[in-house]
């Protein structure tokens, strides 16, 4: 006896069906009157929010592991489906502006203080104004440093080798704005801190991470590292600058380029001949850096130790 075979069936849709199955509508208020009531609040409750979209959940201390990996994946993620593989890390002081706003300020400190002449505190901040409109000149010193690593990345003709900075303003801002004014893409990590804070607006947008835990941000400031460059700073610059000294020192990290800006406030910030004098760091913990006062200086500094170590800068 012959047998007629089936036709081949159509290929079911991924999502929709002709017949609902039971559990897409709920239970039937013929059937029980309060099932509505009862269905909303099982579907209202944190316990049935889905994990990985509970932030109630993912903010317990329990969860701290899981947030930290997704600090550190995120970031990751962005960098790698980019093609970042070097950057040339630049920090400086948030409170340096650029000069014309430098200006500006101390034109507002000293006319606070014309109103109020023998205010101690008005006359400090004079005093303070006058100090950082001298330091504003490295704005442009960062500006400029910025063009020269974004001009490096266009000739590169790819992602391999950007400017990156804790996305803030002053020092961080100017080495952004530099890598704009060339064209070129540029990289800021953010940190979520009590007050909001505004990243800079040179930074590409699609590079702009935001950061819960200062750790997963310093691991990839140092990560891709081809260079440190510290402009005059305060907590922050220093705090990034010695945890990078310290990992070329204990050889944790292969050694870097690491460049402070401004010898003249550097030595009074920092006074390594003091801790070799103390016995604290050896004499050779002073070559793990250098200074340098111009964008020239700085770019040309950097890669001729490259050069030196057989890395070269882009590639």
């Amino acid at each position: 006896m012959k047998r007629h075979r089936s036709p081949t069936p159509s290929p079911a849709h991924p999502l929709r069906r002709r017949e609902p199955l039971p559990w897409h509508r709920p239970k039937a208020i013929l059937d029980e009157p309060d099932a509505e009531r009862r269905v909303r609040a099982i579907l209202e409750s944190p316990s049935y929010r889905q994990a990985d979209q509970d932030v109630d959940f993912l903010n317990r201390e329990e969860t701290r592991g899981v947030r930290l990996q997704l600090d550190y994946e995120k970031a990751e993620s962005v960098m790698r489906e980019r093609g970042i593989e070097h950057t040339i890390v630049v920090f400086g002081s948030t409170r340096i502006p650029e000069p014309a706003a430098a200006e500006r300020r101390l034109q507002e400190a000293r006319q606070a203080l014309s109103a109020e002449p023998g205010d101690p505190e008005l006359s400090r901040r004079v005093s303070v104004a006058e100090r950082v409109l001298e330091k504003s000149a490295y704005y442009e010193v960062a500006r400029a440093l910025g063009r020269r690593i974004g001009e490096l990345h266009r000739g590169s003709g790819g992602m391999r080798l950007v400017l990156m900075t804790g996305g803030g303003p002053g020092m961080m801002e100017a080495a952004h704005r530099g890598a704009f004014d060339a064209g070129a893409p540029s990289v800021g990590l953010n940190i979520t801190l009590p007050h909001e804070q505004f990243p800079n607006p040179y930074i590409t947008p699609a590079l702009c991470l935001r950061f819960h835990y200062f750790a997963l941000r310093k691991l990839h400031f140092l990560k891709r590292a081809r260079a440190l460059v510290a402009l005059p700073g305060g907590f922050g610059t220093l705090d990034e600058l010695f945890c990078m000294l310290t990992l070329i020192q204990t050889r944790k990290v292969a050694p870097v380029p690491v460049v402070l800006v401004g010898e003249r406030f550097w030595r009074r910030a920092f006074d390594p001949d003091f801790l070799v004098e103390e016995g604290v760091i050896d004499a050779e913990d002073r070559e793990l850096f250098w200074y340098a006062e111009t964008a020239d200086e700085i770019f040309e500094g950097i890669r001729k130790w490259h050069d030196m170590n057989g890395t070269p800068l882009a590639g």
